[in-house]
């Protein structure tokens, strides 16, 4: 007998496909994982009889090797949309809405379909789905005591990962190939703290905001060298790479499937009105950048000030006027000031009788003119 091969480092493993395997398993569908390199293994019914003999002899061999996936069964399921609708579910006649849904016939597809059509609730609902079954998923590797990672949480390049998939069960490594097992082992125990199932935000300052660049997850490609051969045709390696390709559901394989399913819906409307507006505000941009560069060219500057309203001027205020700047005589005006009237009429400017001017010390001061009573 042979023995059995032990890892040299902690699992490797792909989380958004053993959360697709949780979704779907039921009592239909039987789905493995392989505790020894970490491999999905789907029961397909619809596979040979032969097939299926030599998939059950592997099982009863090696028991040990292979765990079953819970099933979520009904009771679950339904506690499971009901404290998406309690918790993240802000608005009373959508939250009534669904859950009218729930105690109603087929929940399941009838939520899917109806979160699905609602805008603003579909990310809550796939954030939602997400970190519980996270907690879910390390519930279950922790009860089987499988030292493990995420792919998915690791930032390890592509190239130095295979390496790490290619020699799991080799003793001599590269010194690249041992330090990245020492910091695989440091983030497989994260996974067995309380915080892993409790997670708590982080408190005290917030980092400094920072242009985030979006950056395409890579994942490297499946490599298992120790597949039985019975095993090999049931081998569930579906290239899913984030949350949002899970759907959830038991009806539908693929998110594209339940998408055609909803096609015509009113999804389908807000999809095509946001695209529209979308290239409109693309369009705008590109305008007001080129704007932007011509005010450049000819050197015209934005006005940045904002408008002032008009202020009447108060009594108080004064203005001086040069009557007649040759003889260097000023007069005196405070604005608003009722100019008398001579016969009948205003008098105008230059009809204004002149103040003496006053020196002092070679300086010119000018005296104010006070205001004169009209005569009745």
């Amino acid at each position: 007998m042979a023995r059995p091969l032990i890892a040299k480092c902690p699992l490797i493993l792909r989380y958004h496909r053993l959360m697709d395997a949780f979704a779907k398993s039921d009592d239909e569908r039987d789905f493995y994982l392989d505790k020894t390199e970490g491999f999905l293994v789907y029961v397909d019914l619809d596979k040979g009889e032969e097939e299926l003999k030599a998939l059950e002899e592997e099982f009863s061999k090696n028991k040990e090797r292979y765990a079953l996936l819970p099933k979520m069964t009904f009771f679950e399921i339904k506690k499971f949309m009901e404290g998406f609708v309690q918790e993240k579910v802000y608005d009373i006649d959508t939250k009534e809405k669904l859950l009218d849904i729930i105690s109603s016939k087929d929940p399941r597809e009838n939520f899917l379909e109806f979160i699905y059509n609602k805008f603003t609730e579909l990310e809550k609902w796939q954030l939602y789905y997400q970190e519980r079954f996270r907690i879910r998923i390390i519930e279950w590797l922790r009860s089987l005591e499988v030292k493990f990672v995420f792919e998915e949480d690791l930032d390890i390049p592509r190239v130095l990962m295979e390496k790490l998939k290619k020699s799991l069960f080799d003793e001599k490594v590269p010194k690249d190939v041992a330090a990245a097992r020492e910091s695989l082992a440091s983030k497989a125990k994260t996974y067995y703290s309380n915080e892993a199932l409790n997670p708590r935000p982080k408190r005290g300052r917030p980092p400094k905001q920072t242009a985030k660049i979006a950056v395409e997850p890579q994942f490297t490609v499946d490599l298992y060298s120790t597949v039985p051969f019975a095993l090999r045709m049931f081998l569930y390696v579906p290239d899913i790479t984030s949350a949002a390709s899970v759907t959830f559901s038991a009806k539908f394989e693929t998110e594209e499937h339940l998408l055609a399913s909803l096609r015509g819906s009113s999804r389908m409307k807000i999809d095509e009105k946001l695209e529209a507006l979308s290239q409109r505000l693309e369009s705008l941009q590109h305008l007001s950048t080129r704007l932007a560069g011509q005010e450049s060219l000819l050197g015209i500057e934005k006005i940045k000030k904002p408008f002032a309203a008009f202020a009447r001027p108060k009594i108080s205020e004064k203005k001086e006027i040069s009557i007649e700047p040759s003889k260097g005589e000023k007069v005196e005006i405070a604005v608003g000031q009722i100019l008398p009237k001579k016969k009948g009429r205003a008098m105008k400017e230059e009809e204004l009788p002149r103040a003496p001017v006053r020196r002092y010390g070679g300086i010119k001061k000018v005296a104010p003119i006070t205001k004169r009573k009209e005569k009745k």
